[in-house]
């Protein structure tokens, strides 16, 4: 039986992930600052750690019989919608930087056979919605937006660093907008779909709902199911460097709120306001995660049919608990 490590196994995707090697027949432990907020963790063992230090890493990496881990899987880190990201700048930096310099270093040093980073498309630069898509190597010369892509950057670079110094593998996955059920969904650091299901959930039909611009903005989202796919498939891969996981279907923000809507079965007016945007547009290749038999299975319609639902229960049920 195998053994995988999930850092960020309290967050949306690192819960997810957990519950995808263990239906694989791992055995799986979960570290995070949290456990999963909205559902009990399917992970063998769980483990409350702060991973910004170096022997909390070397903790999550010892178990009693000293056998190594076949797979760290490395999620965890500070991050969150636009709303969050364009507060918390040096939070995002620090924290981060740090749970990856400590993490990959305390993986060399207990002799994992295979590591996994999970990097982000806001490495890439802004750009026009009509612009044609990057190549991965095309995120060079880099110019990301925000502070969260220039960190995401370093560690890639640092990731393939210890890789080849230290003969481990090291995978790397740029994700595309994830969204689905059991994540985030208010307070600040949910990201845009779960943002407008709240939203269209919380309103009666016929309402109005406020976003952020002026919904021109051009975005591409990939459910939960789909990144799962393409994570393991990445992993057992010989693709080195980062490599691009998602869907190509560009969206605007307007016609993202339209698409929730329309599963909601609600007429929904916008109100556009002032606030964080990000990027006109990031579109990106994905030639080489697909040439491994990768293919995406959820339109958004079809994702947001499997979201909102659960979002709404949520809502529901906040409301009834005050």
């Amino acid at each position: 039986m195998k053994k995988a490590l999930v850092c960020g196994a309290g967050g949306f995707i690192g819960s997810h992930l957990v519950k995808r090697l263990k239906r694989e027949g791992y055995w799986v432990r979960g570290v995070d600052l949290k456990r999963p907020e909205f559902a009990e963790t399917e992970a063998d063992d769980f483990l409350l750690l702060d991973l910004r230090d170096q022997s909390n890493c070397l903790t999550s990496l010892t178990t009693p019989e000293e056998t190594v881990f076949d797979e760290v899987y490395q999620l965890a880190a500070d991050m969150g919608g636009m709303g969050f990201i364009e507060i918390a700048e040096c939070e995002i930096m620090r924290n981060s930087a740090l749970i990856n310099i400590h993490m990959m270093h305390s993986s060399v040093e207990k002799g994992v056979k295979r590591y996994f980073f999970s990097s982000s498309a806001c490495v890439y630069r802004d750009m026009k919605p009509d612009e044609p898509e990057l190549s991965e190597e095309e995120a060079y010369p880099a110019q990301p937006d925000n502070e969260y892509g220039w960190e995401k950057l370093y560690a890639e670079r640092m990731a393939m660093a210890y890789g080849k110094r230290y003969k481990m593998p090291v995978r790397i996955a740029r994700f595309q907008n994830t969204y689905g059920p059991d994540g985030t969904w208010r307070g600040g650091r949910e990201k845009a779909p779960a943002a407008m299901c709240r939203k269209i959930a919380e309103v009666e039909d016929g309402g109005t709902i406020e976003v952020w611009g002026d919904g021109t903005a051009m975005r591409a989202y990939i459910y939960i199911d789909d990144l799962l796919d393409g994570i393991v498939l990445l992993m057992h891969s010989d693709l080195e460097n980062g490599i691009n996981i998602g869907r190509q279907e560009y969206v605007s923000v307007n016609e993202l709120v339209k698409t929730v809507a329309e599963v909601a079965g609600k007429r929904i007016r916008i109100e556009h306001v002032e606030g964080p945007v990000g990027v006109e547009a990031r579109n990106f290749r994905i030639d080489k995660i697909s040439a491994l038999g990768w293919q995406s299975q959820f339109s958004l319609k079809e994702g947001i049919t499997q979201t909102y639902p659960w979002v709404l229960a949520q809502v529901e049920a906040y409301s009834e608990n005050g």
